[in-house]
């Protein structure tokens, strides 16, 4: 971080331990040489609000989806929909819709499997072994349906109508999504979709967004409108590592104003913190997983807040 703009350890009043988790991510992010008033603001922000947690249905297309509604008690709050991972919508999901309504969101994580499962669809998720023939098959009966063409699509737009509908939500400002694995295309499907409602977008380790087939994800870069950030791990990186080029270069004939950023050292999956180990190692990576909620805090502040 430039010298000028440091933030100090300590102001006053003293910081309760949220806000200096913060200014460490924020600080980490190297986001304050670029906007300094900005990054102060979102780094020194404790949460303000108590949580009100509801268990909703939402009546879908193709069903009824289960899904997890958080937001401050009173007032209206920009609103935002949270795309889980392969495991779908658990407690780790649950927590950090609860940690984001607390800064003055309306936040709508819904079990994306809810077609086949109610959730959560697998209770020991760290026990779930990639490497079981019999783990994965459990995997595709959950997940089949979600990947029909155009079944995500339909699921967001239901997804956004309740969100719309919810006096706690401020209809006037625009809405955020953000994701994590196989979320981070329907990140983009949903942005593409509903272009004129999503205003800030945000993959994290997402799985798939480019590919060599017709109907890759980074394809609909020119209907996105949405400011739009992508926390490539360093693992997905490696494997494909053509494929940053060619999201950013998409992107940027569009016109979207997009970061792409990799995390050093990080695997695939590293900001959620129940995942199973991968060859005997963690693969949630706590300091690289605050600094990336620090991004996207910075993010929903400067086009939803």
């Amino acid at each position: 971080m430039a010298r000028n703009h440091r933030i100090p350890d300590r102001v006053d009043p003293p910081c309760d331990p949220e806000r200096r988790r913060l200014i460490r991510c924020v600080a980490a992010s190297g986001l304050a040489a670029a906007a300094p008033s900005l990054v102060a603001r979102t780094a020194l922000a404790a949460p303000r609000h108590t949580v009100v947690e509801r268990d909703v249905r939402i009546v879908t297309a193709d069903g009824r989806c289960d899904a997890a509604f958080f937001h401050p008690p009173g007032g209206r709050h920009p609103g935002v929909l949270i795309w889980t991972d392969v495991f779908g919508l658990r407690p780790v999901f649950r927590a950090m819709g609860r940690r984001l309504a607390a800064l003055g969101y309306a936040v709508l994580v819904p079990n994306p499997f809810y077609r086949n499962a109610r959730a959560p669809v697998i209770r020991d998720v760290k026990g779930f072994d990639f490497a079981s023939l019999e783990d994965r098959a459990e995997l595709s009966r959950w997940t089949r349906g979600l990947h029909e063409p155009g079944a995500a699509e339909r699921d967001a737009q239901a997804y956004v109508r309740f969100l719309d509908r919810e006096a706690v939500v401020d209809s006037r400002r625009k809405l955020g999504t953000h994701g994590y694995c196989m979320g981070g295309p329907l990140v983009l499907r949903t942005a593409a979709l509903l272009g004129e409602r999503i205003g800030a977008a945000a993959s994290f380790h997402g799985g798939g967004l480019v590919t060599d087939r017709p109907d890759s994800p980074h394809l609909l870069a020119p209907k996105i409108k949405a400011r739009s950030y992508f926390a490539i791990a360093a693992s997905d990186d490696r494997r494909q590592p053509e494929a940053r080029e060619r999201l950013r270069t998409a992107f940027a004939a569009a016109g979207v104003a997009t970061e792409i950023e990799v995390y050093p050292g990080t695997t695939h999956g590293w900001c959620i913190a129940d995942l199973p180990r991968e060859h005997g190692r963690p693969v949630y990576d706590e300091p690289d997983a605050e600094r990336a909620w620090g991004k996207l805090v910075v993010l929903y502040q400067a086009v939803l807040a």
